[in-house]
């Protein structure tokens, strides 16, 4: 019986590792208007976004003033409200993104300190 030759997988797996790094965000960001609480999450959430995804994000920034039908069609009942479409799963953060820490959470590029699976009794 022939042998199998050995295949190498470890530039399959860096480039699979590399993939999951690269991955493409797309948020959407809903706000109402230039109220200084609107004004402060674009700021903020824009901030985030050249830090830490740096070239791998796209941001819509929705006014729900201008754009009511959107809002109602992502049920957004409160703003600002920015919204992760992509990656999946969709995730939704409230508030002006002035936590940084809690918008990386949510984001999923960070992981939650008060998680349950990160305590240990």
């Amino acid at each position: 019986m022939p042998k199998k030759a050995l295949h190498d997988s470890t530039p399959t797996f860096e480039n699979l590792s590399f993939t999951k790094q690269q991955k493409r965000y797309v948020l959407m960001l809903y706000v109402t208007g230039t109220s200084p609480q609107s004004v402060r999450a674009i700021a903020n959430i824009k901030n985030i976004c050249e830090e830490y995804l740096q070239g791998r994000y796209e941001l819509k920034v929705i006014d729900i003033y201008q754009q009511p039908q959107l809002a109602a069609g992502e049920k957004i009942v409160a703003v600002p409200t920015l919204i992760r479409k992509l990656p999946l799963p969709l995730r939704r953060i409230i508030g002006d993104m002035s936590s940084t820490e809690r918008v990386l959470v949510g984001l999923d590029l960070r992981k939650n300190p008060h998680a349950k699976e990160n305590y240990h009794p």
